[in-house]
Protein backbone atom coordinates (compact mmCIF):
# COMPACT_ATOMS: atom_id res chain seq x y z
CA UNK A 1 0.00 0.00 0.00
CA UNK A 2 1.31 3.39 -0.99
CA UNK A 3 -0.42 5.70 1.46
CA UNK A 4 -0.34 9.39 0.62
CA UNK A 5 -0.97 12.38 2.86
CA UNK A 6 -4.14 14.29 1.97
CA UNK A 7 -4.50 16.77 4.85
CA UNK A 8 -4.21 17.34 8.56
CA UNK A 9 -6.82 15.39 10.54
CA UNK A 10 -7.95 18.63 12.21
CA UNK A 11 -8.87 20.01 8.77
CA UNK A 12 -11.76 17.54 8.44
CA UNK A 13 -14.77 18.69 10.45
CA UNK A 14 -17.35 16.30 11.89
CA UNK A 15 -20.13 15.37 9.43
CA UNK A 16 -18.71 17.66 6.72
CA UNK A 17 -17.64 15.77 3.57
CA UNK A 18 -14.51 17.09 1.88
CA UNK A 19 -13.34 16.24 -1.63
CA UNK A 20 -9.71 15.59 -2.48
CA UNK A 21 -8.00 14.45 -5.66
CA UNK A 22 -5.53 11.62 -5.30
CA UNK A 23 -3.79 10.21 -8.37
CA UNK A 24 -6.56 11.52 -10.60
CA UNK A 25 -9.38 10.07 -8.48
CA UNK A 26 -11.93 12.22 -6.66
CA UNK A 27 -12.22 10.99 -3.08
CA UNK A 28 -14.50 12.13 -0.26
CA UNK A 29 -13.10 12.18 3.27
CA UNK A 30 -15.59 12.16 6.15
CA UNK A 31 -15.21 12.29 9.93
CA UNK A 32 -18.33 10.84 11.53
CA UNK A 33 -19.82 11.95 14.84
CA UNK A 34 -17.80 9.24 16.63
CA UNK A 35 -14.57 10.70 15.23
CA UNK A 36 -13.83 7.86 12.78
CA UNK A 37 -12.43 8.96 9.42
CA UNK A 38 -13.50 7.33 6.14
CA UNK A 39 -12.67 7.79 2.46
CA UNK A 40 -15.00 6.79 -0.39
CA UNK A 41 -15.34 7.58 -4.09
CA UNK A 42 -16.87 10.97 -4.84
CA UNK A 43 -19.32 9.97 -7.59
CA UNK A 44 -22.74 8.54 -6.78
CA UNK A 45 -23.18 5.21 -8.57
CA UNK A 46 -26.75 6.14 -9.56
CA UNK A 47 -25.85 9.39 -11.30
CA UNK A 48 -22.74 11.41 -11.91
CA UNK A 49 -23.30 13.46 -8.75
CA UNK A 50 -20.62 14.56 -6.30
CA UNK A 51 -21.08 12.89 -2.93
CA UNK A 52 -18.93 15.58 -1.32
CA UNK A 53 -22.00 17.83 -1.54
CA UNK A 54 -24.10 15.28 0.33
CA UNK A 55 -25.18 14.85 3.93
CA UNK A 56 -23.61 12.70 6.63
CA UNK A 57 -25.87 10.83 9.02
CA UNK A 58 -24.33 8.29 11.34
CA UNK A 59 -22.03 6.13 9.22
CA UNK A 60 -23.72 6.98 5.90
CA UNK A 61 -23.27 9.63 3.23
CA UNK A 62 -26.44 10.66 1.41
CA UNK A 63 -26.40 11.85 -2.21
CA UNK A 64 -28.09 15.23 -2.27
CA UNK A 65 -29.69 14.69 -5.69
CA UNK A 66 -31.66 11.46 -5.36
CA UNK A 67 -31.32 10.44 -1.71
CA UNK A 68 -29.28 7.26 -1.98
CA UNK A 69 -27.27 6.65 1.17
CA UNK A 70 -23.88 4.95 1.01
CA UNK A 71 -22.15 3.15 3.88
CA UNK A 72 -18.94 4.95 4.76
CA UNK A 73 -17.49 1.59 5.82
CA UNK A 74 -18.27 -0.46 2.72
CA UNK A 75 -19.40 1.94 -0.04
CA UNK A 76 -22.59 -0.08 -0.57
CA UNK A 77 -25.86 1.82 -1.08
CA UNK A 78 -28.32 1.43 1.75
CA UNK A 79 -31.38 2.34 -0.32
CA UNK A 80 -32.56 2.92 -3.88
CA UNK A 81 -32.23 4.36 -6.45
CA UNK A 82 -28.51 3.43 -6.27
CA UNK A 83 -27.77 -0.29 -6.31
CA UNK A 84 -24.03 -0.35 -7.13
CA UNK A 85 -21.37 0.46 -4.51
CA UNK A 86 -18.83 3.26 -4.66
CA UNK A 87 -15.17 2.47 -3.99
CA UNK A 88 -13.73 2.79 -0.51
CA UNK A 89 -10.15 3.64 0.39
CA UNK A 90 -7.98 2.60 3.30
CA UNK A 91 -7.27 5.44 5.75
CA UNK A 92 -4.62 5.76 8.41
CA UNK A 93 -3.72 8.56 10.80
CA UNK A 94 -0.06 9.35 11.23
CA UNK A 95 1.43 12.28 13.14
CA UNK A 96 -1.91 14.13 13.06
CA UNK A 97 -2.32 13.73 9.29
CA UNK A 98 -4.75 11.70 7.19
CA UNK A 99 -3.11 9.29 4.76
CA UNK A 100 -5.07 7.40 2.11
CA UNK A 101 -4.11 4.45 -0.07
CA UNK A 102 -5.25 5.57 -3.56
CA UNK A 103 -6.02 1.97 -4.57
CA UNK A 104 -9.81 1.56 -4.32
CA UNK A 105 -11.23 -1.52 -2.69
CA UNK A 106 -14.62 -3.16 -2.91
CA UNK A 107 -15.95 -4.32 0.45
CA UNK A 108 -18.53 -7.02 0.96
CA UNK A 109 -22.09 -5.81 1.20
CA UNK A 110 -23.20 -5.40 4.80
Amino acid sequence: MAFQRVCAADDVQVNTPQRFELEGEQIVVVRDSEGAIYAIGDKCSHGDISLSEGFVEGCELECWAHGSKFSLKTGWPQNLPAYEPVPVYEVKLEDGDIHIDPTPTLKEQN
